[in-house]
């Protein structure tokens, strides 16, 4: 294994210097956008400035620290970081499902779904950061599912600080942090619901120190950045209304109720989380017990049914699907063919993105239909993964 990481870590930094290349020389950038934001912000901490003084920077000031080794050495630092985490989220899915007690051949193919995937690459060759999330994610679900329960809590407070949606996982975690609920024995079936809901020392441990964490970081932040912190970092994303770039089946009612003169209620905005709570809530009691399988389903819920769902939350998913491919019990022509319908509905969506993007057309309504139609298409997906989920009630890993 070793030396496929080594060959997809030098596959992606040629990737790198692919972009560099045509930064200069072609008019479509291949440097996400983001980076620039980053690297910006990270000009910022150098000068003694807030990072916020860069306008759309909205992420954990951790991110900006860190890049300032774009200032400091070189503004390529910030891609090869990215790229490292990428590799190392591969290597966390391999490690994962061994530890699952999965083959070597089948956890190397899951990892290879990773390493290979040209989605994945391009991101973190691009200067997207979400291959760092990605790796938080998976770090706190293979220590989970070992028992190691204050390890995985530290990974999970520095997850939700970096990005919140992993607050989704709370109520499976709380759920499967439950003792010996899951015993069999029929003198303490009478205790299971009981101990499905009240506090133990697993519980009070995982959920004291990793809201230890996001507490320490948050009142860290805040004492620098103030109320500035609070709404960029965290606020943003639970109020945002994107009307472009936006996948979501809200994205009409977005639209219409962008105008601030309309004095559209708050209440509103937050009234479409309802379906994802009622969804999430629903997920967590029927697959507990099988972590990677609940804390896939809810980040696939949370990214489909979300207000704002743009192409990188794709990876959000994708990077928890390998671990439960073992799981699916489908042939390769349903695979090949949910794969082709998450595609097409990607395309019928992009066709009417770009004459509104670039075009200047009056394409609302058809961007809403096509992103009525990719909700249909993920909502079929998601019926087939559950339809075809083999139940795996492992208890915890050494």
């Amino acid at each position: 294994m070793n030396q496929i990481y080594g060959l997809s870590f030098v596959a992606r930094v040629i990737l790198m210097l692919y972009g560099v290349w045509q930064d200069a020389h072609m008019s479509v950038k291949f440097t996400d956008v983001d980076y620039h934001v980053f690297t910006d912000a990270a000009k910022f901490v150098v000068e003694g400035e807030s990072v916020y003084k860069r306008a759309t920077y909205r992420y954990t000031p951790l991110l900006a620290w860190v890049l300032t080794l774009n200032i400091w050495v070189t503004p390529f630092i910030g891609k090869l970081i990215f790229i490292a985490f990428d590799v190392l989220t591969g290597h966390t899915i391999y490690t994962l499902l061994r530890k699952m007690g999965h083959e070597h051949h089948i956890a190397r193919n899951c990892s290879l779904f990773w390493l290979l995937n040209p989605l994945s690459a391009t991101v973190s060759s691009r200067g997207n950061a979400e291959s760092v999330m990605a790796y938080l994610v998976l770090v706190s679900l293979l220590l989970l599912v070992q028992g190691k329960t204050l390890w995985s809590a530290v990974f999970y407070g520095l997850a939700i600080h970096f990005k919140i949606y992993p607050i989704t996982f709370s109520l499976p975690i709380y759920l499967y942090l439950n003792g010996d609920a899951a015993d069999n024995k029929s003198q303490q079936r009478k205790f299971c619901f009981w101990k499905l809901l009240l506090p133990n020392r697993d519980r009070i441990l995982f959920f004291s120190i990793s809201g230890g964490i996001l507490g320490i970081l948050t009142t860290i932040f805040y004492y620098m950045y103030g109320w500035t912190f609070l709404f960029e970092t965290y606020l943003y994303h639970v109020v945002r209304g994107d009307i472009k770039h936006n996948f979501s089946p809200y994205f009409y009612l977005l639209y219409l109720t962008s105008d601030p003169t309309l004095g559209v209620p708050l209440c509103l905005r937050l009234l479409v989380f309802l379906p994802q709570v009622i969804l999430l809530v629903a997920v967590a009691l029927t697959f507990h017990r099988d972590q990677p399988m609940a804390w896939f389903l809810c980040t696939f819920i949370f990214v489909m049914a979300n207000k704002v769902c743009t192409s990188q939350y794709f990876l959000w998913y994708l990077s928890l699907l390998p671990i439960v491919l073992p799981s699916l019990h489908m042939n390769a022509t349903q695979y090949l063919s949910l794969a082709s319908l998450w595609f097409f509905g990607q395309a019928v969506w992009l066709c009417p993105a770009y004459y509104l993007e670039f075009e200047g057309y009056n394409t609302f309504m058809l961007i809403w239909l096509a992103g009525l139609l990719f909700f249909c298409i993920n909502g079929m997906i998601l019926y087939n993964v559950i339809k075809n989920y083999k139940k795996n009630n492992f208890k915890h890993i050494d």
